[in-house]
């Protein structure tokens, strides 16, 4: 097919009015095409959440995404902040978790199926709970052989998924920098961490 230059270079070339609109339309086809295979897709997530079960979701949408070509990164801000300091000692507490099934990560079959709606006031009551149910939750983990936050962070790192840290939640809780991995990309307010997510695909927050 002759070019628009090649076009207006030699009348004998000149086509209908139709035909030059279809060949416009074509290369524009083509060129949007072109654009959309040679874009990467991104997504940003706002991590809040510090207790156990909520680590999950931004570590493990980030490194599956990361694992699919997209360029990730993750804001981690408030509790969520937590989630990237050295030492992890992260729980789950029940009585934040109404729908949380309670369920024995060991014993007979019958004993681990059986999920056990234990009233809140009850939890609340005894000493102990939370450690009870972090206990089991991270039980039950192991023998599904789910990977730890350890390891799930350890992979998002390697896949190049970018850690940001909010600096206003380090100076709010008076946090030291020491406290956290080597790997965090930057320390940043929203002000930052805003354009990013203005240009991403995907902006999730949890």
């Amino acid at each position: 097919m002759n070019s628009p230059v090649e076009i207006l270079k030699d009348p004998a070339l000149i086509k209908p009015e139709q035909d030059m609109d279809a060949w416009f339309d074509q290369r524009f086809e083509q060129k949007m095409a072109e654009r959309e295979d040679a874009h990467v897709p991104s997504m940003t997530i706002i991590a809040t959440k510090g207790t156990l079960d909520m680590a999950y979701p931004p570590f493990i949408l980030a490194s599956t995404a990361s694992a699919l070509g997209w360029d990730v990164s993750i804001f981690f801000t408030f509790y969520g902040l937590s989630l990237l300091k050295q030492d992890l000692d992260l729980q789950v507490t029940p009585l934040g978790n109404p729908a949380m099934p309670m369920k024995m990560p060991s014993g007979p079959e019958w004993l681990k199926n059986m999920e056990m709606n234990i009233p809140t006031s009850v939890m609340a009551a005894v000493p102990g709970f939370q450690n009870l149910a972090t206990g089991m939750m991270k039980k039950t983990m192991a023998n599904k052989g789910i990977a730890t936050i350890e390891e799930l962070r350890e992979l998002c790192l390697e896949a190049e998924v970018k850690m940001i840290a909010c600096q206003m939640t380090v100076d709010l809780f008076g946090w030291s920098r020491d406290e956290f991995i080597g790997d965090i990309s930057e320390w940043v307010g929203a002000t930052s961490f805003l354009p990013i997510a203005q240009k991403a695909d995907v902006n999730l927050f949890i």
